[in-house]
């Protein structure tokens, strides 16, 4: 697998323990080209970074060494951590993204993707669960990597968590319990930024989140059976 190496200057200045690296976050970069995003996560007025960035034809950039600190996730959250730049490596994928014109992800680019995946994880001895994309960690601010995203193919690779088919069944409940059982479920597989007993505007972004990873052809933000169904499985 070959690597480029560039030289990002956005990263903390503290070295980290590798043994704190307990995440793999994937992004895409929301930009027109490799270049652009090159650009942008190479230039220090930016203030923004990754350890990784694979372009679509497949070839892997290096921008920020693992043991330093990029500054990738941002305000975040995931089960008990907070803001998870200090607990992980940051992966952008290059794609225009939702507010240009979003693409599928290349076959080549996922195949890069993926060998990266299974040695960083080897390496860091890093769980399946905790490689998450950008949405899951912020979904209030976050869309990345999307509804594109093949998260089911990363799992089948060993390289994510996918639900296992089931015929549970849900039971019929009032709108409110349906989204107190929803929700307790996310909070048990690690999402967070929200209250289980207190509606929010922002309810529906998270549950676009959650669609956009597991559900990905009925990303709508409504609780369905289906929503309500897969959450209730992973919870398990």
């Amino acid at each position: 697998m070959k690597i480029v190496s560039k030289q990002s200057p956005n990263f903390s200045a503290k070295t980290r323990n590798l043994k704190d690296i307990k995440f793999i976050i994937l992004h895409y970069t929301g930009m027109q080209s490799t270049r652009e995003s090159m650009k942008r996560l190479l230039n220090k007025r930016s203030k923004v970074s990754c350890h990784y960035l694979i372009s679509r034809k497949g070839v892997i950039y290096k921008l920020v060494d693992v043991k330093k600190i990029a500054w990738h996730a941002g305000k975040s959250k995931w089960k008990n951590f907070k803001n998870l730049n200090y607990k992980s490596i940051g992966i952008e994928l290059q794609n225009k993204g939702h507010n240009i014109n979003y693409e599928r992800f290349t076959k080549i680019q996922l195949i890069s993707l993926l060998k990266l995946l299974k040695k960083l994880i080897k390496k860091y001895k890093i769980k399946k669960n905790y490689v998450l994309g950008h949405s899951d960690i912020a979904p209030l601010r976050k869309t990345d990597p999307g509804e594109k995203f093949p998260w089911e193919l990363l799992s089948k690779k060993g390289a994510s968590i996918w639900y296992v088919k089931s015929n549970l069944k849900i039971k019929s409940m009032s709108q409110d319990k349906r989204r107190e059982f929803f929700f307790k479920n996310l909070l048990k597989i690690g999402y967070r930024y929200f209250s289980l007993y207190k509606k929010s505007v922002n309810d529906k972004r998270i549950v676009k989140a959650f669609q956009m990873r597991f559900l990905p052809k009925n990303a709508n933000g409504e609780i369905t059976d289906k929503t309500l169904k897969i959450s209730q499985l992973l919870a398990k």
